[in-house]
């Protein structure tokens, strides 16, 4: 099993003005060339913060890998970027033992995943053998080549972008696979403000090219840390349970979260209580990352697909449903709007 990093390896946490500075600074460096997507982009930063791995999902075009490349770029630490493709081998990914006829040994060649942003990009072209390779890494942040284990660097994300399965030259992912990305987004088309700014901005130049760091790996370990420290409240931790449950017990799907998304709901809660500027975390913030970090993992059942029924409208319904903690049921599911601190939730 992998050891559990402490406080002390990642570094002090962040008093809360210097973690609201980071965060703003990183989203308003990505946003120079992502626009009109600010919820999308945060999101994605939450994702890393919980020390997780991002899908993008979306049709070509919509500026999937720009955003992985972005967050990648704003960041000043090790970035790899893999084409996935099908003759891609998973030694490619991990890395191979070579033998040195100087030596009359085998040195281990690090693959890409060795690094501290890997911009997995076209995921779901690559056969289902070489998507495993990242399967140990996502997991236990650590690569296994004959025999050898090798631990991977602090922070640790996969950025994957994939086109819709129905797509030419696809592979479904395995449900192993899914499972072990914390959240999956879809860019969608931007409006036609932004589109028109767009023009501006990239008509001539690519602005990706001017990106420059704004934080480096030294302060996301500490931003890290600050987000380990979030609160969450008894309360709070039930409600997660409630609503992975749900989604084992519903109808319209055959297979449920699993309790790894129970994990992955509860940290990126907590990273998006921290950007949020808060200590603790509310319901709310479970209600809306249910259909991010929940709707891939999930399978519906085939009388749903025939409906045409998303998993994204399944988990909505579900959470609308759900009964939320009894101090707040007054309150709409929708309802993000702050409020004062709770004592339930934000007493320790």
């Amino acid at each position: 099993m992998t050891r559990h990093r402490t406080f002390e390896e990642l570094g002090a946490p962040l008093p809360t003005p210097e973690f609201r500075a980071a965060t703003d600074a990183i989203v308003a460096n990505i946003e120079q060339v992502i626009e009109g997507k600010t919820a999308t982009v945060r999101l994605a930063l939450a994702v890393l913060l919980a020390e997780g791995h991002l899908l993008i999902e979306d049709v070509p075009g919509v500026g999937k890998t720009k955003l992985a490349k972005a967050l990648a770029r704003s960041i000043d630490c090790t970035v790899r970027r893999i084409q996935f493709t099908p003759d891609l081998l998973p030694s490619d990914v991990t890395g191979v033992s070579v033998y040195n006829q100087e030596t009359r040994d085998f040195e281990f060649k690090p693959g890409a995943v060795f690094a501290n942003i890997v911009v997995g990009d076209e995921i779901n072209r690559a056969s289902p053998k070489t998507q495993s390779a990242l399967l140990e890494s996502m997991e236990e942040r650590q690569v296994t080549v004959d025999g050898a284990t090798y631990p991977l660097q602090v922070p640790f994300m996969v950025v994957a972008t994939q086109n819709p399965i129905e797509m030419e030259g696809t592979y479904p992912l395995p449900e192993a696979q899914r499972d072990r990305f914390t959240a999956r987004i879809a860019m969608g088309y931007p409006d036609m403000g932004a589109e028109l700014a767009m023009l501006d901005v990239h008509g001539r130049h690519d602005a990706l090219e001017d990106l420059v760091p704004v934080s480096d790996g030294s302060l996301i370990r500490r931003m890290i840390a600050t987000v380990r420290d979030v609160h969450v409240a008894d309360a709070v931790k039930q409600y997660a349970v409630n609503i992975v449950t749900a989604t084992r017990e519903a109808g319209e799907l055959r297979l449920g979260a699993s309790p790894r998304a129970t994990l992955q709901l509860l940290r990126t809660a907590r990273a998006v209580a921290a950007i949020e500027g808060r200590e603790f975390v509310l319901p709310d913030d479970l209600q809306a990352l249910a259909v991010p970090v929940l709707a891939h993992r999930v399978i519906p059942t085939a009388e749903a697909q025939l409906s045409r029924r998303t998993t994204d409208a399944i988990i909505a319904e579900l959470v609308h449903r759900l009964p939320l903690p009894s101090d707040r049921q007054q309150r709409s599911p929708y309802d993000t709007r702050q409020q004062q601190r709770p004592q339930q939730y934000g007493g320790r």
